[in-house]
């Protein structure tokens, strides 16, 4: 008798059903997918070491500026102390001048006969005490005062004869138009 020997078939002969076509596909993208998954995630880990680097020039860069303003401190702080010192410096400049032109004013329209022993301007009153040798010198001294523009008020705060010498001796205090030396901050 024969032996039959058990055979193989290599050949396909079968139909193939939908379920078997669709496992095929899902398998064949499911390699893509993750494929693709993989390659984005190798890229975002190697532009991450970019990241990295930027991100550590950028303190680099904090800690170089950081240290050039701490260096440069001292220098704006005096910068600083010189530029409000200029300021109070150029404020009391147009008081001292306001003050110099009043009291240049003053002398060029006081009379003969008038001798200054005390003048002062202190904020905005002006106070002059005088030796006068005439009443009219005075009467005189007391309307240009009244005339001049500046001055707000004039008062006669004390009149003192003295005839042992032929003089008399008073104190006037004025007050001096707002505006005028005050220069604030």
């Amino acid at each position: 008798m024969q032996k039959k020997f058990p055979s193989v078939n290599l050949v396909k002969t079968r139909h193939v059903d939908f379920f078997e076509k669709f496992i095929g596909w899902a398998l064949t993208i499911g390699r893509l997918v993750v494929i693709g998954t993989e390659v984005i995630a190798l890229a975002c880990f190697v532009y991450r070491f970019s990241l990295d680097s930027q991100l550590i020039d950028l303190h680099s860069k904090i800690k170089q500026e950081q240290a050039v303003i701490n260096f440069l401190k001292a220098d704006e702080e005096t910068y600083r102390n010189l530029q409000d010192r200029l300021f109070v410096a150029n404020a009391f400049s147009v008081i001292g001048t306001e003050k110099i032109k009043i009291f240049n004013d003053i002398l060029e329209f006081t009379p003969q006969g008038i001798s200054f022993i005390d003048f002062s301007l202190n904020n905005n009153y002006l106070r002059m005490v005088a030796n006068v040798k005439s009443v009219s010198s005075l009467s005189s001294f007391v309307d240009s005062l009244k005339r001049y523009p500046e001055i707000n008020s004039v008062s006669i705060d004390r009149i003192e004869n003295r005839p042992s010498i032929g003089l008399i001796k008073i104190t006037i205090t004025t007050t001096i138009k707002e505006g005028k030396e005050n220069v604030q901050n």
